[in-house]
């Protein structure tokens, strides 16, 4: 009995092994060229989770004669980052260039994202980052700008029945029905892991056969997964809206606890929270506007675990402030007559007036610099000069 987990062992060890993804893999297109060549550069790899982040880096890793070391930043620390850099220094002086994988790299903070800076640029290591989350968000600009994006898909269905096929192999499978591979790759959502952590659960509850039942019942013993992609996702971060919007205090701290314990980023959270004070709070409480900026700038710059003092203060007050829908129902009515009055006519007395002959024409006529002044034309186009955008 082999202890590995079947996603593991089924890991590709050569390019051409990969499924999927041959936007980037397929023949002279970029990985599969730098993989042949063995000279990779420095890249960050976007995309969803069970895709072959961590399949293609390794690849690209031992494509040539390199140190290779893999760090999780979810597991590692700047200690840990400095201890790798140093050992990266050392195998340069025996001229062998060390490549760098950090999967889920953007849960790095960015004084941690700092620390590759110098040497990426001195080629001290190749840098090779994996992430779920969008890279212009959540990877500092000069790193970005020090490094080539690769975007990878979610896997098609086409793509795991492959896969699978594969798996039965390796798992001697004596025969699993067409209509349970359709299923399972239909239920995986593109995710790799998810279609091989679910054959195996299939085939340890069968004996002979496996059919689309075994591959239910296998759907639901495969462990609960907190996919950023998936339903956990919306739904979990729904419920957090709705308890802070209905000033359950309880309620929003317990969705918010289930989000960071299943692997949700803290800046989307913080993000959330940003969002949330605007439009349900607005002009009931200001201040929380800032309080929300600053959440998100403490959890950018101080990162798990710490920051979840700061994420919990938050959402506790938010919480607890009284709610106001007046800004955002302001902004969409708004939005609903700029829709449909675009063309409406600003108002001579208004109007820039940069020349003698715009302030003879009646550009400015009326308008008095000075603080509350309330012109008697009014400031809307006459079209709409009766309509009311805001109601306090």
């Amino acid at each position: 009995m082999n202890s590995k987990p079947l996603a593991d062992r089924m890991r590709p060890q050569k390019i051409t092994d990969v499924v999927g993804q041959q936007h980037v893999i397929g023949k002279n297109q970029f990985l599969r060229t730098v993989t042949e060549k063995g000279q990779p550069i420095s890249m960050i790899l976007w995309g969803p989770p069970g895709s072959g982040k961590t399949t293609l880096a390794r690849i690209i890793g031992k494509s040539g004669d390199f140190e290779y070391i893999e760090i999780s930043a979810v597991t590692s620390g700047l200690a840990d980052v400095k201890k790798v850099i140093e050992h990266a220094r050392q195998s340069l002086v025996n001229n062998r260039q060390t490549v760098l994988f950090v999967d889920e790299i953007h849960r790095f903070n960015k004084a941690q994202q700092d620390a590759f800076l110098p040497h990426v640029e001195a080629g001290t290591i190749i840098l090779i980052g994996a992430t779920t989350e969008n890279p212009s968000f959540e990877v500092i600009g000069p790193l970005l700008s020090r490094s080539r994006v690769v975007v990878l898909e979610p896997l098609s269905v086409a793509d795991i029945k492959n896969i699978i096929v594969r798996a039965q192999k390796e798992l001697k499978i004596q025969k699993i029905e067409h209509s349970a591979i359709e299923l399972l790759a239909e239920l995986s959502g593109g995710d790799a892991r998810v279609a091989l952590g679910g054959l195996e659960a299939a085939n340890a509850i069968t004996k002979n056969t496996i059919r689309q039942n075994d591959i239910k019942q296998a759907m639901q013993t495969v462990s609960a997964k907190y996919d950023k992609g998936g339903e956990y996702h919306y739904n979990l971060i729904s419920a957090y809206i709705k308890s802070m919007r209905g000033n359950d205090i309880d309620a929003t701290l317990y969705y918010l606890a289930r989000m960071i314990e299943g692997g949700e980023d803290p800046k989307f959270i913080a993000r959330r929270n940003i969002i949330f004070a605007s439009e349900d709070i607005g002009l009931a409480a200001p201040a929380a506007l800032n309080l929300a900026v600053s959440t998100f700038l403490a959890v950018e710059r101080i990162g798990l675990p710490e920051c979840n003092y700061n994420l919990f203060e938050c959402a506790t007050v938010l919480a607890k402030s009284k709610k106001s829908r007046s800004v955002a129902n302001a902004m969409n009515k708004a939005f609903e007559v700029a829709k449909k009055y675009p063309d409406a006519t600003v108002p001579l007395h208004l109007r820039n007036a940069p020349t003698k002959l715009m302030k003879d024409l009646g550009y400015q006529k009326g308008t008095k610099w000075e603080a509350g002044f309330e012109h008697p034309k009014g400031f809307l186009p006459e079209e709409i000069k009766d309509i009311q955008i805001f109601e306090d």
